[in-house]
């Protein structure tokens, strides 16, 4: 079966999947660049969090602090999970959300296999999100297992670094579900027109780089401009 891709759908289809797999790939395999986000310096500030927690004997304040990640974690999973239940009556009955998108400016109204390819990649998309937020979820839920028995002794370094690895692979598990979030609202363009899902690619991929590398916030928690 040939699909009903055009060129300008597959130069747009590659360089979604540039912005987001390269992105990926570069940020989070390469050591040298990972160390100047600010998803490295929050894994620093969580080590020293854990660290800390190990001179406390009353602990409440670190449970519900892992309680708050492991709540909006839990709401964007849920809200994924909502997203595929809309993306699959899209896909079982395409001509009301088409009628819709016939009235866009500049819009082409994509025929019935490409729209169901379309909405497709959608659900691919949040389907991988929803196994990422709830991996991240589990992570968090075992940070707070191994905080609550963690012994009250500075000197037990090895649970805190337990506690913190669990806490960092959550929080990076959290990271790439939002990612997601961010390329599906891309991919979402896709429906109006190629071209519109080229530009909204490059435009997410500015932002993530933005945020992860360039923002205020990530300034502020660089770990070499904390004494």
């Amino acid at each position: 079966m040939t699909l009903p891709l055009t060129v300008l759908d597959w130069i747009a289809l590659g360089v979604f999947v540039l912005c987001w797999v390269v992105y990926a790939l570069i940020v989070d395999r390469i050591p040298s660049i990972r160390a100047r986000s600010v998803i490295a310096a929050m894994d620093e500030h969580r080590r020293r969090w854990m660290l800390a927690a190990l001179a406390r004997e009353n602990r409440i304040a670190d449970i519900s602090a892992i309680g708050n990640l492991m709540s909006s974690t839990s709401f964007l999973a849920t809200t994924s999970i909502l997203i595929l239940g809309g993306l699959v009556a899209m896909m079982s009955a395409p001509d009301p959300a088409r009628r819709i998108v016939a009235i866009l400016p500049w819009s082409q109204v994509p025929d019935e296999l490409m729209w169901e390819i379309k909405i497709g990649l959608l659900l691919l998309i949040f389907v991988n999100t929803f196994f990422e937020l709830t991996w991240a979820l589990r992570q968090f839920n075992y940070t707070s297992t191994i905080v609550v028995g963690m012994p009250c002794d500075p000197a037990a370094v090895h649970h805190a670094e337990v506690a913190a690895r669990l806490a960092n692979r959550g929080a990076r598990h959290f990271n790439t579900g939002l990612r997601s979030y961010y390329f599906g609202l891309a991919a979402l363009a896709w429906i109006v027109h190629p071209l519109a899902l080229l530009v909204a690619s490059l435009l997410v991929l500015r932002e993530l780089h933005r945020r992860e590398f360039r923002s205020a916030a990530r300034d502020a928690l660089a770990t070499r401009e904390i004494s």
